[in-house]
C-alpha cells in the first residue's frame, strides 16, 4: 500500500514537474516572440506609437537620468532592464516584471541594460481611468472601502496568462484590419488581468477616485496647471477639505514627495524645456516658471539635473545630435 501511494506521489509530481517545464518553455516563448516582434517595429533608437495608445521603445545603450512626467500606464520590458525613481523611491524591472503607474507624477528614469546587440526593447500601454472603472464594474469588483493610501507607481512579477495577453497585443500590428476591433479587447483582458493580480488595489482605486487618492489626484492636477504661480497649501488643503498636516502626509504617501518638492520639480522641468525648445537663456526661463531669483534657480536646477542651466541644456543638445547622426549613419 505504501509503496503503490509512493508510485503515485511520483507520478504526481512528475505530471506537475512537465506542466511547470511546458508552461516556462510557453512563458519563455512568448518572451521571445514580444521581443522579435518590438524590434522588427522599432528598427531605430526612440519612440513610437504605432497604434493609439500603444507605444514602443528602442535603445542601443544604456542611457543617463532621464526627467520626465508618469502617465497612467501598464509597462513591460521585452529586453533590457530600466529603473524608475519616484520622489526618493527606486523601482527596477525588467522582462520578468512589469510596472504600473496610475497617476501624473514628475520621476527620474534610466535605461540600465542596453547595447546593439540586443537594445533595450519595450512597450507601454496607456490606461484610460474610465474603461478601467467599466472593466471593474463588469468583472464584479466592488469598490474599495478603504481610505487607504496607495502609491502612485510600483513593480510586480509579469505572469505567464498577462504576459500572453501582451503578446496577443503586439501581434495585430501584423493584422491590421483586426487591430480596430480587436485591440478594445484584449486592452479590457489586459486590464482585467492587473484587476486580479497583486496591483488590484492601485488600480481599482485610481479607477474608482475612492479615498484620499482621488483627493491627491485632484491636487496633482491643480499643481501642474498653476505650476508657476506661488504654492499656497493651505489653500489647496481647505479645497480639498483636508487639514495641511493631512493633506501633506497622504500627499507624500501617494507621490513620495512633499508639495513644495513636486511643484519643484514641475518648474525646473518645464524650464528646461523652454531652455531646449524656445532657445531661452536661464534666466528668462526661470522667470517664465515662477522663479524670482536666478542664483536660486541656478542651484536648484544643478541639484536636480547635475550640472548648470547652461551646461546642462548643451549637453542635451549634443547627445540629440550624436542620436540624430547615428541614426542617418544607420
Amino acid at each position: 500500500m505504501n509503496a503503490a501511494k509512493t508510485s503515485e506521489k511520483c507520478d504526481i509530481d512528475l505530471m506537475n514537474d512537465q506542466q511547470a517545464k511546458r508552461e516556462a518553455d510557453r512563458a519563455q516563448a512568448n518572451r521571445d516572440e514580444l521581443t522579435e516582434r518590438i524590434a522588427q517595429t522599432v528598427r531605430h533608437d526612440g519612440t513610437i506609437e504605432p497604434l493609439k495608445g500603444l507605444h514602443f521603445k528602442r535603445s542601443s545603450s544604456p542611457t543617463e537620468s532621464c526627467h520626465g512626467v508618469s502617465v497612467p500606464a501598464f509597462c513591460v520590458i521585452a529586453q533590457g532592464s530600466k529603473e524608475v525613481l519616484l520622489g526618493n523611491d527606486r523601482y527596477q524591472y525588467d522582462p520578468m516584471h512589469y510596472l504600473l503607474a496610475t497617476v501624473e507624477l514628475p520621476i527620474v528614469s534610466q535605461i540600465l541594460e542596453a547595447s546593439k546587440e540586443q537594445p533595450y526593447l519595450s512597450l507601454r500601454l496607456d490606461l484610460d481611468p474610465t474603461l478601467v472603472g467599466s472593466v471593474m464594474v463588469e468583472a464584479g469588483y466592488p469598490s474599495p472601502q478603504s481610505r487607504a493610501n496607495v502609491k502612485a507607481i510600483n513593480v510586480s512579477p509579469l505572469d505567464a496568462p498577462l504576459l500572453d495577453a501582451v503578446v496577443r497585443l503586439v501581434r495585430l500590428l501584423s493584422a491590421s484590419a483586426e487591430a480596430q476591433v480587436m485591440m478594445p479587447l484584449v486592452t479590457r483582458e489586459i486590464i482585467y488581468r492587473l484587476l486580479m493580480g497583486e496591483q488590484s488595489s492601485r488600480l481599482r482605486h485610481i479607477a474608482v477616485m475612492s479615498g484620499y487618492t482621488h483627493y491627491i489626484a485632484l491636487a496633482v492636477q491643480r499643481l501642474r496647471k498653476d505650476f508657476n504661480e506661488p504654492l499656497r497649501i493651505e489653500s489647496i488643503a481647505r479645497e480639498l477639505g483636508m487639514s495641511v498636516s493631512g493633506f501633506y502626509h497622504h500627499f507624500k504617501s501617494v507621490t513620495a514627495m512633499s508639495p513644495l518638492q513636486f511643484q519643484k520639480q514641475l518648474r525646473l522641468q518645464e524650464a528646461r524645456r523652454l531652455m531646449l525648445g524656445q532657445n531661452l537663456d536661464a534666466t528668462s526661463a526661470a522667470y517664465r516658471v515662477g522663479y524670482d531669483d536666478a542664483s536660486h534657480f541656478n542651484r536648484e536646477y544643478k541639484r536636480l539635473f547635475g550640472a548648470p542651466p547652461i551646461r546642462d541644456v548643451e549637453r542635451l543638445r549634443e547627445a540629440a545630435r550624436k542620436t540624430a547622426s547615428s541614426i542617418v549613419a544607420n
